[in-house]
């Protein structure tokens, strides 16, 4: 389960959005389940790694964070979660930022994906390489959330040549975009998680996704069934 903490009130106050969010987390630990906390546009980044926090003080392992690779705080993000052996979910980002927050320019985005990816595969091995659960409900260190396949092929180089178990990373794509590759890397022996959004705000999340790569939408498009 992913969510997001402004839909748990925390443009009200952190503590409603804390309050909510234990209510969630102490739910899905009961059924050993997992949640994963979103990242929303950077007024709220530093918020949610202090939540985060605040749920790991509160005893709660079984809750990850999202961490957006457009962001130059980024990397120094990701470097402080996995001391404490956080599972982490890396995106590319999806919100409009300004230059002086943010990477203006793909390739550069795309570098330091690949440079997070790498800090990503490499604490997994440092951590024993825990791995995906058999039931898939609770997931490894390392979740790579993109269809880009040049992002694609450099981790599984990448993890390869340090030797990570392909099941002590998961790829994590969004239903009905690039189904052909979703089942190529199952077939291939990697572990895909494929996110299906749900409720009444599912579009402004949709339309987010297709700003961050035009181009799946003409992946998106033959999967739509039309009623």
């Amino acid at each position: 389960m992913s969510i997001k903490l402004t839909q748990l009130g925390l443009g009200l106050s952190i503590d409603i959005c804390l309050e909510n969010l234990e209510r969630i987390i102490a739910s899905a630990k009961r059924y050993d389940s997992f949640v994963r906390i979103d990242m929303e546009d950077s007024t709220t980044t530093q918020q949610t790694l202090d939540i985060l926090r605040s749920l790991r003080q509160l005893g709660y392992e079984n809750v990850g964070i999202v961490i957006q690779a457009y962001l130059y705080r980024s990397e120094t993000d990701i470097r402080k979660l996995l001391d404490d052996c956080f599972k982490i979910r890396l995106c590319k980002g999806a919100y409009t930022e300004p230059a002086n927050i943010a990477y203006p320019k793909m390739k550069d985005i795309d570098a330091n994906y690949d440079r997070c990816a790498s800090l990503l595969i490499n604490a997994a091995l440092a951590n024993n390489c825990p791995r995906v659960s058999t039931d898939g409900k609770i997931p490894p260190i390392a979740g790579l959330a993109t269809h880009d396949p040049r992002r694609i092929e450099f981790a599984k180089v990448f993890a390869e040549k340090v030797g990570l178990p392909k099941d002590a990373m998961e790829f994590q794509m969004l239903n009905g975009i690039r189904q052909d590759l979703q089942e190529q890397l199952v077939k291939d022996g990697y572990c895909v998680r494929v996110y299906v959004p749900y409720g009444t705000e599912w579009y402004p999340y949709f339309m987010r996704r297709i700003a961050e790569r035009p181009a799946d939408l003409w992946f998106l498009l033959p999967a739509i069934k039309f009623r």
